[in-house]
């Protein structure tokens, strides 16, 4: 089959193809009817305009880069679908650059990137995000770029994330609904600014209940499966075990689930666990997983129309724009009323 080209289009709707090409490209001063022509032409015959041929039309390149350093590939995965849903209505591309922001040579690996591929704008998934270094690396090549959860200082640069600390306070809010007095907590990957907020909102909920956090239920997790399930065997070793865990992602509250079933404790008979971030994994577990749903698909999607509508330039004066995006509390069978008595030993 010949190659569908910008010639067919314009003879399909009968325009020239400097038309053509201002419709694709979104420019104004064109009637909506011929507008609404040639975009019917161009989706009869299929066509789909190359990014090379655009770039060289233009400025822009149509690509958005987005730099990613998390160890969930579930969070990974959903950022990815949604910059891509968003990217491919206005005909860009999406180019996913794996990232060790701590390693000493990211910002150079950045530079990089941006040289080679010149990118229209960038997506920074945390902890990228509040890596200063890296940060001075976009800024000093002008690239715009929007960060998805930053820690702080959101005068620098636009950034699309949830409230934390409201979402950790409302979720321990229930665990004590349900008469959860002793609750261990799993903290985040602590280069995550999300981490520490979400720390925060767990014993301001606490504190505001009267019930004063135990140091020792307050154990180090770094985002993965494996660091829940090592700081679950860390809390529940004890004679004296929490009656619930709170685990800041996923992907750890899905490895206290797998101890408390290697220590044939019953969720949430014996112990009740709730996670954040309602990965497709929080539905299948067994039991299903309650925790915070943190509308990530939509995070990486509103980053990405930041960038191809142009909300921010950082070369001009202004306050960046910042979109706080709603989250919901998603109550599953993992967490109840706490069995009355201490859970069995085993």
């Amino acid at each position: 089959m010949a190659t569908v080209t910008i010639h067919h289009v314009a003879e399909q709707a009968g325009v020239s193809i400097k038309t053509v090409s201002r419709v694709l490209n979104k420019e104004p001063n064109v009637k909506p009817a011929t507008r609404e022509r040639v975009l019917a032409a161009a989706e009869t015959l299929r066509y789909r305009p190359s990014v090379s041929a655009r770039s060289l039309a233009g400025s822009r390149s149509y690509l958005v880069a987005l730099f990613s350093d998390n160890p969930s590939p579930n969070y990974v995965s959903d950022v990815q679908r949604g910059a891509v849903s968003r990217c491919r209505k206005d005909g860009y591309h999406l180019v996913v650059e794996p990232l060790d922001s701590a390693a000493p040579g990211a910002p150079e690996l950045t530079r990089s990137t941006l040289m080679t591929l010149r990118p229209d704008g960038a997506i920074l998934t945390p902890p990228v995000s509040d890596r200063p270094q890296v940060l001075q690396a976009l800024d000093e090549a002008g690239t715009p770029y929007v960060r998805i959860a930053p820690a702080g200082d959101p005068e620098r640069a636009a950034c699309v994330c949830i409230d934390d600390r409201q979402a950790a306070y409302e979720m321990t809010e229930h665990l004590l609904g349900l008469g959860h007095t002793d609750i261990g907590f799993i903290v985040g990957h602590p280069d995550h600014g999300a981490s520490r907020q979400r720390l925060e909102g767990f014993r301001a909920a606490m504190a505001d209940s009267g019930r004063p956090v135990r140091e020792d239920r307050v154990v180090q997790g770094y985002f993965s499966f494996r660091s829940g399930y090592e700081a679950a065997e860390v809390l529940l070793a004890r004679d004296d075990r929490p009656t619930a865990i709170f685990a800041s992602n996923d992907d750890m509250a899905l490895g206290v689930l797998a101890v408390a079933h290697r220590c044939r404790l019953a969720v949430p008979t014996d112990l009740s666990v709730a996670g954040f971030d309602d990965t497709p994994a929080a539905m299948t577990s067994t039991p299903p997983l309650t925790t915070v749903r943190q509308p990530i698909f939509e995070m990486a999607a509103a980053a990405a129309e930041m960038l191809i509508e142009g909300a921010w330039d950082p070369a001009e004066p202004g306050r960046p724009p910042f979109r706080l995006l709603p989250f919901d509390l998603v109550v599953r069978e993992s967490t109840a009323a706490p069995r009355r008595g201490p859970p069995p030993n085993t």
